[in-house]
């Protein structure tokens, strides 16, 4: 399937409204949630919009995406707005706006971001790929029939901390470790990295065995790879783990990361999540 095809880059395709640095988009029921667009597919969009903006300088190290509201179906627009561009950095402001039901353009989402040329230095980690079982090796994970639609949008292979079967309140480890690419298979970007980086089920459902609602408040996902090591990991699944730190009193947070087949961390990131006793 080639990338124009794909449900991904039908779903994060934005035009340019006339207005400086604003892009309409259109919610897409490809990656539908409960209520509205899956957070990956809206952090992808604003990934998108910077990329599309013709000032913008280099490519995105971080950003942090706080959904005020569902985004609802139909159409919507971004603002992107560089808004300090230093000599190898860039600094943004992005908001997702969309009309209520008056016809009232309303914000449902905010973001910061930080773009920048990036140069070769002197590079390590603290934190290696964990040895596992090759994704060739695992079994996948079928499509869930009745389930959410943004779930059949990825092909996941999990090693450890699937959703419990039993709603019972027992507590378990909330960590969780998967194989996971797009489905259908689309070599990655970085809109595509910083929507798998929200791939994980809410940590909560894991530590104690119970589906309460919960939903993201704010994430921020890191950039750890250029446009090169993106190209090299091509659409081969990715390794991907979780896991929460601190529940307390209708809120936590989750800590995850993502590496290249090769052992490559490509991204980290981390939340905090809404839940409802």
């Amino acid at each position: 399937m080639s990338t124009d095809n794909h449900p991904f880059d039908r779903a994060v395709a934005l035009v340019a409204t006339g207005v400086s640095g604003q892009y309409q988009g259109q919610a897409s029921q490809d990656y539908w949630n409960m209520v509205g667009p899956y957070g990956g597919i809206t952090a992808a969009s604003l990934v998108r919009a910077m990329q599309q903006h013709p000032q913008c300088l280099g490519d995105p190290v971080s950003i942090t995406v706080n959904y005020a509201a569902a985004v609802g179906a139909g159409a919507f627009v971004i603002d992107a707005n560089p808004v300090r561009t230093n000599r190898s950095t860039q600094h943004w402001l992005l908001t997702v706006k969309q009309a209520d039901e008056a016809g009232v353009m309303q914000v449902v989402t905010t973001a910061t971001a930080v773009t920048a040329a990036r140069r070769e230095t002197w590079s390590t980690t603290d934190q290696p790929m964990p040895e596992v079982t090759p994704a060739a090796d695992v079994p996948r994970v079928p499509a869930l029939v009745g389930a959410v639609e943004w779930l059949n949008r990825y092909e996941m292979r999990f090693l450890d901390g699937m959703l419990p079967m039993k709603e019972d309140g027992a507590e378990h480890d909330s960590q969780s470790r998967l194989w996971v690419r797009d489905n259908p298979p689309r070599p990655l970007d970085f809109a595509s990295l910083a929507a798998v980086s929200d791939v994980f089920f809410p940590r909560v459902w894991l530590r104690r065995a119970k589906r309460v609602p919960a939903g993201t408040v704010s994430i921020t996902v890191y950039f750890h790879a250029g446009r090169e090591e993106l190209a090299a990991a091509g659409d081969a699944p990715l390794l991907a783990q979780a896991r929460g730190q601190e529940f307390r009193n209708g809120f936590f947070d989750q800590t995850a990361q993502l590496w290249s087949a090769s052992g490559q961390m490509l991204a980290s990131s981390h939340q905090i999540v809404y839940y409802k006793e």
